[in-house]
């Protein structure tokens, strides 16, 4: 009798270490899965809007009958977030498949742990029947040497009868959990099909973008001598452009030598003030603009963007031209298209060094941070002037709009000193 009892307390071993330790495996797991759904969620998010911008971009140049430069930059930007978004789905659907196999395991051994207690259950219940009728259990009870093993041999059939509500129970519970297991590997599985229908509609759309691609670089290809005057006269600008910042680089250390000279007391140490700054490649910075430059350095990776909205459609340093693969293309800093009548901001404290008119750049603004310049080009309007203090994110003109290819897009650089410095390492991701 009393084996049969220890028998069944073996069959659900419960220590209390190797559950708590089971239970926190199980929810860091659960976390961290948890922590990357919602990141790929987000990276999936952002692509898609991405890809809503552009397309509404793409809408735009539409308009004009002849495939434009700007129509090929914003396909190219395309192809690449819809391959992003895809590859985004294709994780998204590994992570799916893994849970279904995590499902399928749990529901198998929640089912064999069913059957092990349905046929625990019934034995249990046969035993019941051939030795613990009414009549046997009175006769048991009865037949005892004394009153204290009487009440031993009552308390033992409460027990067992207790027992066998608690096997009943945990059969009643096990089968919900199946049940409630098997809705949820059903909901995966649906989750699947949406994915592998939206995959199949992302690949269709990015078929059709590839051979849209190809077809506007054949265009091109065919207009080589046109791209190649496009070519040179945007890198005239960007010369002009470089030689401007130069100067006003070389003009700004000058004048801060002056004032440190001015400031000397006595003339024996303004010629010594004189020899120690001669020939500097960097600015002589007052406190604050110390100051300002350490912070401006110190954001590093966080400035916010010039533009609310838009994309890099041109990267910084040399790189093969779109159509022209021979042609190798060098950039001071990143272009970002964005929209007609986009504002630009300020990405950091600091005061207009110069706002300058150039030759196919329109407008441009440079702002000093300490040793640090930003460079906005292409501004249609400016609502800033020189030697005027302005605050992140302040709005200083606005970008202008090709009214040929109805393009809208910014030039951005940032330098310090005389050393161009890539701007994607100082923006903040979006």
């Amino acid at each position: 009798m009393f084996k049969r009892k220890y028998r069944f307390s073996r069959m659900f071993p419960a220590p209390g270490l190797l559950i708590l330790f089971f239970l926190a495996f199980q929810l860091s797991g659960f976390s961290q899965a948890t922590k990357d759904k919602e990141k790929l969620q987000r990276t999936k998010q952002k692509l898609e809007e991405e890809i809503r911008y552009t397309n509404d971009q793409l809408e735009k140049t539409q308009k004009n009958k002849q495939t434009s430069l700007n129509k090929l930059l914003l396909l190219s930007k395309q192809i690449k977030s819809r391959e992003a978004l895809i590859d985004a789905i294709n994780r998204e659907l590994n992570d799916v498949q893994v849970k279904i196999s995590v499902e399928n395991l749990q529901i198998d051994r929640m089912s064999k742990q069913l059957q092990e207690l349905k046929s625990e259950y019934a034995r249990m219940i046969y035993y019941a029947y051939r030795t613990m009728n009414g009549q046997n259990k009175l006769m048991f009870i009865f037949s005892a040497r004394d009153f204290n093993q009487a009440y031993q041999r009552l308390k033992y059939y409460q027990q067992y009868a207790a027992y066998r509500r608690r096997q009943a129970e945990r059969i009643e519970s096990t089968q919900t959990a199946i049940n409630r297991q098997r809705k949820e590997l059903e909901d995966i599985k649906n989750q699947k099909l949406s994915l592998v229908e939206s995959q199949q509609i992302e690949k269709q759309k990015l078929d059709r973008e590839k051979t849209e691609k190809a077809k506007a670089v054949r265009e091109f290809s065919s207009k080589e001598k046109q791209l190649l005057a496009t070519l040179r006269t945007k890198q005239k600008a960007a010369d002009r452009l470089e030689f401007a910042i130069e100067k006003l680089i070389a003009d700004e250390i000058r004048a801060s030598e002056e004032r440190l000279r001015k400031s000397a007391a006595g003339e024996n140490r303004s010629a010594n003030a004189s020899k120690t700054t001669g020939n500097r490649s960097t600015m002589a910075l007052t406190p604050r603009e110390k100051e300002l430059s350490s912070s401006f350095s110190a954001n590093r990776g966080r400035l916010p963007w010039p533009c609310d909205r838009g994309f890099i459609s041109g990267s910084f340093g040399e790189h093969a031209h779109p159509v022209l693969e021979y042609v190798k293309v060098k950039n001071n800093g990143i272009d970002i298209m964005t929209e007609r009548g986009s504002q630009v901001k300020s990405v950091f404290n600091g005061r207009v060094s110069r706002v300058l008119s150039l030759p196919n750049l329109n407008r441009v603004v440079i702002i000093r941070h300490g040793e640090y310049l930003t460079v906005y080009s292409n501004l249609g309007e400016v609502s800033v002037r020189d030697g005027q203090e302005v605050t992140a994110k302040q709005n200083i003109g606005q970008v202008f709009t090709n009214p040929d290819d109805q393009k809208t897009e910014l030039h951005f650089e940032i330098w310090r000193g005389k050393v161009i410095q890539n701007p994607e390492n100082w923006l903040a991701g979006r």
